[in-house]
């Protein structure tokens, strides 16, 4: 699972270009800590980073906007990586207005 974030400014333009957070499971032989094979292999877990289904997962992104900006759209996509980073499929999406004012 891949999650990007991105934002822009109130004239639409993109302020920052996408960050990204990778969430996959840790695969190894047993006998060890070191990865072996590759996360695909999956021959154990020994650290778990998936997103697991029907279990919230909350995550705190930051931003740096520039000086004047005092607001910005926010879009959060989740996406679904199947073997190789070209082979993505969306998932879920969701787009806010944050802004400093209160």
């Amino acid at each position: 699972m891949v999650v990007t974030a991105s934002y822009k400014d109130k004239d639409g333009k993109v302020v920052e270009n996408k960050q990204e957070r990778h969430y996959h499971p840790q695969a190894t032989n047993c006998r060890d800590t070191k990865m072996k094979y590759g996360a695909q292999w999956k021959v154990a877990n020994i650290r778990d980073t998936a997103i697991q289904p029907h279990q919230p997962k909350k995550e705190t992104i930051e931003f740096e906007l520039p000086d004047g900006v005092r607001s910005a759209d926010v879009t959060v996509d989740l996406f679904y990586e199947a073997v190789n980073p070209d082979n993505k499929y969306p998932i879920h999406s969701i787009k806010k207005t944050v802004s400093l004012d209160k």
